[in-house]
């Protein structure tokens, strides 16, 4: 028979007051209950000062007359569910720093992968709720990078801890109270747009294909642009009218560029992704766009960036450390922490800018 929560709260006490330490998976297992219960009423306790949480455990206060506690548990025993679009390019990083994070702690990382389909994120974070995730660290295909009005209501509803990754929620929506961690694209367009305007450069386009990151990519180009009095410059036509294919996507663009390099109207340009940049160079190359001296390219991500035959300067984001850091967030709201329970955080992981070839500056430390 499913005790009332007064009962369960006296049962822990009863354990806890006896033992002196012991690890909520534990206790969760002796008392029969799901672990998320469990330390929900570990944490309403704790928030009376009737019990202390360490490390995945619950002890008896300090100070009370009770046996020594044991050591502080790692986190063995706990699971992390991590649902990301792919494990592929960008997020291949984001998941290591996530595994290495979890598995230092003792806990074990499990993967669902969503490729981007409709209701994918919701059926793979549920499955791996049902084989024993403790926890979520979530990316949902959000096409510009936050849901929608209504979108993604059943990630507020979930009652284990989850931590958006590379995501967020607009002010108002049920989840923007959820922990992120996410990479400050914005602050990383805007160091690029500053870079070339300290090389000299007045007017900076920028290109970008559609994905959740050109959202943030065009707010901080746009802002920098203002911040330092640059010239305007005519928009991507795809910003507009999304491209129908790749092959779609690097004809507009390289019509673009070119076009406001033949009317002096473009000398630099900010181009994502990497990968694109690579492909785009030695077309305007072959259309007479010499790549530095007419048109200096800085592209984003840095993924394969140094590995062009005309080195790329990149703005590099660290997706290990933001992976790393949503799976400790994750991990201590677990109770595998130093710190007792904290407020909820919303972490901004700033890019590098590294320099090299195709900018025009010298290179350092390609």
């Amino acid at each position: 028979m499913r005790l009332h929560v007064d009962q369960r709260h006296e049962r822990v006490l009863q354990l806890v007051r006896e033992r002196g330490s012991l690890r909520v998976a534990e206790l969760a297992e002796e008392l029969g209950m799901s672990a998320v219960t469990l330390r929900r009423d570990v944490e309403a306790l704790a928030a009376q000062g009737l019990v202390e949480r360490l490390h995945g455990a619950v002890v008896w206060p300090s100070g009370a007359s009770q046996p020594a506690p044991a050591a502080a548990p790692s986190a063995e025993g706990l699971v992390v569910g991590m649902v990301v679009p792919t494990t592929e390019y960008y997020y291949a990083d984001v998941v290591r720093g996530a595994r290495e994070t979890v598995e230092a702690a003792g806990a074990r990382l499990t993967i669902g992968l969503s490729h981007y389909l409709p209701d994918e994120d919701e059926a793979q974070a549920r499955r791996l709720l049902s084989t024993g995730a403790d926890g979520l660290l979530l990316t949902p295909s959000w096409e510009r990078g936050h849901p929608e009005p209504g979108e993604g209501m059943w990630a507020a509803e979930q009652e284990t801890p989850v931590v958006l990754v590379e995501r967020w929620a607009p002010l108002g929506h049920p989840l923007a109270g959820l922990d992120r961690v996410r990479s400050d694209h914005a602050h990383g367009a805007a160091e690029a747009v500053a870079h070339l305007a300290g090389l000299g450069h007045r007017s900076i386009a920028l290109a970008v294909q559609e994905s959740p990151t050109a959202p943030r990519l065009r707010a901080g180009y746009a802002a920098a642009v203002a911040a330092l009095g640059l010239s305007p410059v005519a928009a991507s036509p795809l910003q507009d009218a999304p491209s129908r294919s790749e092959t779609d996507r690097f004809e507009r663009t390289l019509e673009y560029l070119c076009e406001g390099v033949a009317g002096g109207d473009v000398t630099a340009a900010i181009v994502h992704s990497d990968a694109d940049a690579i492909v785009l160079i030695p077309r305007l190359q072959a259309r007479g766009v010499r790549v530095p001296e007419d048109l200096a390219v800085i592209a984003y991500d840095d993924e394969v960036a140094s590995l062009a035959d005309l080195p790329l300067t990149a703005v590099a984001p660290d997706k290990h450390a933001v992976g790393a850091a949503a799976a400790k967030l994750l991990l201590s709201r677990l109770g595998v922490s130093d710190e007792g329970p904290a407020a909820r955080r919303h972490l901004d992981i700033l890019p590098t800018l590294r320099v090299r070839v195709s900018c025009g500056a010298a290179a350092a430390g390609a």
